[in-house]
């Protein structure tokens, strides 16, 4: 498919594309924040909530038992999606900050005083708090993989970090501030040698790049719905089942129990035993019709639209006067920040704004990785299918207009 026939018929698929910003139509290159969605998500969730609404797992009623036969068949379609072995090794969570505060918190019982975690300089705050306050609360050391100067991996620091004291490494998939794609599979083969657990957090490679936790070999992997066109408040950890039974429960409540007296409780197997409370029904419903979508545009015609608009922005970008690009990595994502001379971000984000250009400011959430090149903010753009390369073009058009105004 024609990557620009591709993204004519993505963007009728999305109705806020048909609103104004700023009384301009509206540009949106913030997808690496929030995806926008198509109206078969948001059909599915008004669909549940005016026709089918019902609890799960709870009752025998018909309402209640066809929501449950779909909240059982999203967990096996994720599972397939991402090439686990079994549903029973997907938890349900709110997103992936969620997802790796369930881990750290598990992993309290678990890791002991000394014991390493690695981590890297680019992760996003999600990947470094909640190991930080494992850190202190434990006693547990944590070590980071340094990056270059194009915002890749050291991998020669990576090895000289492993020992027998790791316990875990937790690494992003995709590089929410640079779009630097990692080397996942030699990461976790790397850490394996030396029997440590590896996470991967794959918030943003999940409606980008094709995932298969088996040919990875991966113990433990993060995602988000809202960033793979499906709603906010429901993500993923995957787990692998025999490490997920070790695990214990994080939170107490109904659905995760096997019987409970005033006494004792005892627990359900996984991923039950990790669901406490009525889980977020019509959520997990709307990330099944955001993965169908995916399916629908196929990971091939995804990328390949993508990579163009990676490359044809890169070349447009790097044309304006001092303008740098931070992370030139060799494998990117469909993700470029850069910074002016001269120039705040905040103000180039509020004048594009104007022009009906969607875009981010400030340090995204990746303030190890900004201190690095020396930087407090940055601007972003990121891209999603139904982007187009006149965007672009307006996207430098108002760029040139702004600095008029800031230079």
């Amino acid at each position: 498919m024609k990557t620009l026939d591709f993204a004519k018929s993505v963007r009728e698929d999305f109705p806020i594309l048909k609103q104004k910003a700023s009384d301009k139509p509206l540009i949106y290159l913030d997808s690496a924040a929030t995806s926008q969605k198509p109206q078969t998500v948001i059909d599915a969730l008004s669909h549940f909530y005016s026709a089918e609404c019902g609890t799960v797992h709870r009752a025998i009623y018909s309402l209640a038992a066809a929501a449950t036969e779909k909240y059982n068949n999203t967990r096996a379609q994720i599972a397939r999606f991402i090439g686990a072995k079994d549903p029973n090794e997907i938890i349900f969570t709110k997103g992936t900050t969620d997802s790796i505060n369930f881990l750290a918190l598990a992993y309290q019982d678990i890791l002991q005083e000394g014991d390493e975690i690695i981590l890297s300089v680019m992760e996003h705050h999600s990947n470094i708090v909640p190991w930080q306050l494992l850190a202190e609360k434990k006693k547990v050391i944590l070590r980071f993989i340094p990056i270059n100067d194009r915002a890749e991996l050291d991998l020669i620091a990576y090895a000289k970090l492993l020992s027998p004291r790791t316990k875990l490494v937790s690494v992003a998939h995709i590089a929410n501030s640079t779009g630097t794609i990692n080397p996942i599979a030699q990461i976790i083969e790397m850490a394996h040698a030396y029997g440590a657990k590896v996470l991967i957090d794959a918030a943003q490679s999940t409606a980008h790049i094709p995932l298969n936790v088996q040919e990875l070999d991966v113990d433990f992997l993060a995602l988000s719905g809202h960033k793979a066109f499906g709603p906010t408040g429901i993500g993923i950890l995957y787990g692998k089942y025999n490490l997920l039974e070790e695990l214990p429960p994080v939170q107490g409540g109904g659905d995760m129990i096997e019987t409970v007296t005033l006494e004792k409780t005892t627990f359900a197997k996984p991923p039950l035993k990790f669901e406490a409370g009525t889980p977020p029904i019509a959520q997990v419903i709307g990330l099944s019709a955001a993965l169908d979508y995916i399916e629908s545009l196929g990971f091939e015609n995804i990328q390949a639209h993508e990579h163009e608009l990676l490359s044809y922005a890169t070349e447009k970008l790097q044309k304006i006067p001092d303008l740098k690009i931070i992370g030139t990595a060799k494998e990117k994502s469909g993700i470029i920040s850069f910074v002016i001379k001269g120039v705040h971000h905040l103000d180039l984000a509020t004048l594009l704004n104007l022009e009906g250009i969607a875009v981010r400011s400030g340090h995204h959430c990746a303030q190890p990785l900004l201190a690095h090149f020396g930087l407090t903010g940055t601007n972003r753009i990121s891209f999603a299918p139904f982007n187009t390369l006149d965007e672009i073009d307006a996207l430098i058009e108002a760029i040139q207009k702004a600095l008029k105004l800031l230079i």
